[in-house]
């Protein structure tokens, strides 16, 4: 009964490491940028990941695993088709006026550039249901510039069809008042932290790496379990406190672009942090601390998380507002994924087979997909790249 509570644990562990091997660590979302300027009308700026809309609408021609700027331009008028019935802003028509597509740091995006002549009003509604179907997960982001004031923000599911900007709440911060517009509540960046750890599953599966020995002690005879559940945690608490301070320093630094590395660099480096942390499950490789490396990964996973703040350009106190909830959801998923898998491996920790399946089977699982993602980020040969 051991053996088969052991073999029930290893696949769910490979489950959750294998269920996001085709993904990319970044969460989906589009950006919004509405100016609504003094003169009558309105301009849109839609920014939308082209992996988001091959997944949608095929934008593969040729099924050769790459986008080429050929299919892309092909592409176009269905494109447009497919996302213009799925926005509205305030019940103001949209028109198509451009076109162009934009690389980012995690990818390239079709920009598409929409004008209304109708004036906006003060608490429009957006109605927003992008990739609905595809991927309940995915999100926009808008951003709403008026002429002398602080820009609203507004978290788009397109879950809830039509989000009200009525609920706006004011934030007073510095001797400035900015309106913060947030259709899913207060508490929208918070969210939107949680949701990008909970689908980062790169971050997911280098946290599982770590916690996958955390229950046993490795002496010269070989794995041995902790007998109390306090052996394990504390361990565990120590590691998750600095990748915690780790990946918060530099998700600050990168979101505010005091320091800025380019994706080519932080995705493949990221997957190697999974190999390497998967490794030393296996056979012991690094000369210090498991909390000091994990500390040193940390800063570059942080590096990931930080697209999302990147892109919104905010003023200085919203950033830092809208920065502490999105810390503050990471942690949140963060915690939740290390109680239910640590508590998970203490139950199984005493089975016979642990040290071999779960601990070297788990770590040559994630060594594998370390490697798959490694070389899908380096030689650019993912599904979507070109």
């Amino acid at each position: 009964m051991r053996s088969l509570g052991i073999v029930r644990g290893l696949w769910l562990l490979a489950g959750l490491a294998f269920a996001g091997v085709a993904q990319a660590h970044k969460a989906s979302d589009s950006y919004l940028q509405i100016d609504a300027g003094e003169a009558a009308g309105i301009t849109l700026r839609w920014d939308i990941a082209l992996r988001d809309l091959d997944a949608a609408i095929d934008l593969d021609a040729d099924e050769d695993g790459k986008l080429t700027w050929g299919e892309v331009k092909a592409a176009w008028p269905r494109i447009e088709a497919y996302a213009l019935p799925r926005l509205a802003v305030g019940g103001c028509p949209l028109r198509p006026t451009g076109q162009a597509l934009e690389r980012r740091n995690d990818g390239a995006y079709a920009v598409l550039l929409l004008a209304s002549d109708c004036v906006l009003a003060p608490t429009p509604a957006i109605t927003y249901s992008l990739l609905r179907e595809v991927d309940p997960t995915h999100r926009g982001i808008a951003k709403i510039q008026r002429t002398g004031q602080s820009p609203a923000l507004a978290l788009l599911d397109p879950t809830q069809g039509v989000a009200s900007m009525s609920s706006a709440t004011t934030l007073q911060s510095a001797g400035s008042t900015a309106t913060h517009i947030e259709p899913t509540g207060s508490a929208g960046f918070l969210k939107e932290g949680v949701r990008h750890i909970l689908t980062g599953y790169d971050h997911v599966l280098f946290l599982l790496c770590l916690l996958l020995p955390s229950v046993m002690r490795r002496t010269p005879a070989g794995w041995r379990p902790v007998e109390r559940l306090s052996q394990a945690v504390w361990p565990v608490v120590g590691i998750v406190s600095a990748f915690t301070v780790a990946h918060s320093i530099t998700l600050g630094l990168a979101a505010s672009k005091i320091v800025s590395l380019p994706s080519a660099f932080i995705e493949p480096a990221i997957a190697v942090t999974i190999i390497l942390a998967a490794l030393d499950n296996v056979w012991s490789v690094f000369p210090v601390r498991r909390v000091i490396v994990t500390f040193v990964f940390g800063l570059i996973h942080g590096f990931g998380f930080a697209g999302v703040l990147a892109e919104l350009e905010l003023p200085t106190d919203r950033f830092a507002w809208a920065l502490l909830q999105f810390n503050l959801g990471l942690e949140a998923g963060q915690l939740l994924i290390v109680v239910i898998v640590t508590a998970l491996l203490f139950l199984l920790r005493r089975g016979a087979g642990y040290p071999a399946l779960v601990i070297r089977g788990g770590s040559l699982a994630a060594m594998l997909v370390g490697v798959v993602w490694l070389i899908e980020r380096t030689a650019n040969v993912s599904v979507l790249g070109f």
